[in-house]
């Protein structure tokens, strides 16, 4: 019995030793990416097309998992801008929030009225973000502006450009330059106060980019830059068949992809003896989502997956490095139908709905050929169909995954507001209650 009790006492100290030791806090970097719109089904659907059904997409690299419980104060379903506000400050906001709580001041879990992003820039720490979108997209744009209402563009933009943040890499030139000048892309702006933006950045210190080369060809040592690579969107958020009437690519050819701007912004943001923060954002996954375009929605998965890529590859030569990814909610619940060839045979065109109504996708758009996996461990390739429930977005099997830096904090069931508790922590060194 004396014995018995000698090696509980000896287990029981050895796990507090453990526990003590895993608990331990450290600070570094932080690299946050929202594939806004994604969940577990939408990234088995990209596994399939791109790595086969015993592949493993860079996602499924991130050992740390949590579910994701999304819900708002007066919603079980987040909005793109509430779920980043949620995001950004640590704490429950109502759906139509834009960096606010409605039309009210928010106070973050860390107790005061900043973003983690604002107290990181106050902080010192360089700071990003990247987006496919334009500049207004409230994945990124809530870290760093407040506003009564997400539809405040001219307001939003200005707010992001005078943050104070050191790298800004999206879409969005509409809402840079005034209302009668042309701007890099041809087109003329839709600011009614003529400011030109762009210019006030230039005057500020920042380089302003517009292109794949110039970005490749940005030195590592530049302090400040901002690239605009559309005059909004990178992408072409519309169904296969719309896309397809215009003569149109899923993507503008000649823009950088989220996954190269994320590499950049890691390259210069890293190139001090600071720590950086950056917030990364593929808003394809979630627009093409809501157009039903399985098409564009598999490509817009492939880039956010190559973007956990460029995070993952920075991270195994700096491990003092945190890379967490999560979306708010899933973009127009798209599933994946497998079945065999003799139902869905790989030459033969899909039904437009499957039996039960709902709408299916194939290769190209509604009423094509199937996908087709990569090959599975045995060589056998696989057709597909993607079913589509809803247009919105919906309550999904959403998750957070990480690796590195504090990430045992992901862990089992997480609320929304977790996502900031896991990146305060290894930004600033302290577990918020």
């Amino acid at each position: 019995m004396k014995f018995k009790f000698i090696l509980l006492f000896f287990f029981f100290i050895l796990v507090l030793t453990h526990t003590a030791q895993e608990q331990e806090i450290k600070k570094g970097n932080v690299i946050f990416i929202h594939p806004d719109g994604t969940s577990l089904a939408t990234f088995n659907a990209a596994r399939l097309l791109y790595y086969g059904p015993d592949g493993f997409l860079n996602w499924d690299k991130l050992p740390r998992i949590g579910l994701y419980r999304g819900h708002v104060k007066n919603a079980l379903a987040a909005s793109s801008h509430s779920g980043a506000t949620i995001h950004a400050y640590g704490t429950k906001v109502i759906k139509d929030s834009y960096g606010k709580d409605g039309k009210k001041t928010v106070t973050s879990r860390a107790g005061n009225n900043m973003s983690i992003m604002h107290e990181a820039i106050k902080s010192g720490l360089r700071t990003g973000i990247v987006n496919s979108g334009t500049i207004v997209e409230p994945g990124t744009g809530a870290f760093v502006a407040q506003s009564d209402s997400r539809d405040n563009y001219e307001d939003i933009t200005e707010q992001i450009i005078k943050s104070g943040l050191d790298v800004i890499f999206c879409g969005g030139e509409e809402w840079l330059i005034p209302n009668n000048e042309i701007g890099f892309y041809g087109k003329v702006g839709k600011r009614k106060d003529g400011q030109n933006l762009l210019k006030w950045a230039e005057e500020n210190g920042y380089k302003v980019i517009y292109t794949k080369d110039e970005l490749n060809n940005l030195p590592k040592d530049t302090e400040k830059v901002i690239g605009i690579f559309a005059f909004a969107d990178t992408y072409n958020a519309k169904s296969e068949e719309e896309l397809k009437e215009a003569g149109l690519p899923n993507y503008n050819p000649n823009a950088p992809t989220v996954a190269e701007m994320t590499e950049k912004a890691i390259e210069i943001l890293s190139n001090s003896d600071k720590n950086f923060f950056l917030v990364t954002e593929e808003e394809g996954t979630d627009n093409f989502g809501n157009n039903t375009n399985a098409n564009g929605m598999l490509e817009a998965l492939k880039r956010a997956d190559d973007a956990i890529k460029a995070a993952l590859d920075f991270y195994h030569e700096n491990p003092n490095t945190l890379i967490i990814t999560a979306a708010d909610s899933e973009a127009g619940g798209m599933e994946v139908l497998g079945e065999p060839e003799s139902v869905f045979p790989p030459n033969k065109i899909l039904p437009a709905k499957d039996r039960h109504g709902y709408s299916l996708d194939g290769s190209t758009g509604s009423e094509t050929l199937p996908f087709i996996s990569q090959p599975d461990k045995n060589g056998n390739r696989f057709p597909f169909a993607i079913c589509w429930s809803t247009t919105y977005d919906a309550v999904g099997a959403n998750l957070i995954r990480g690796i590195g830096l504090n990430s045992f904090l992901i862990n089992g069931n997480m609320d929304n507001t977790d996502v900031y508790k896991v990146m305060y922590a290894a930004l600033f060194g302290k577990v918020l209650d």
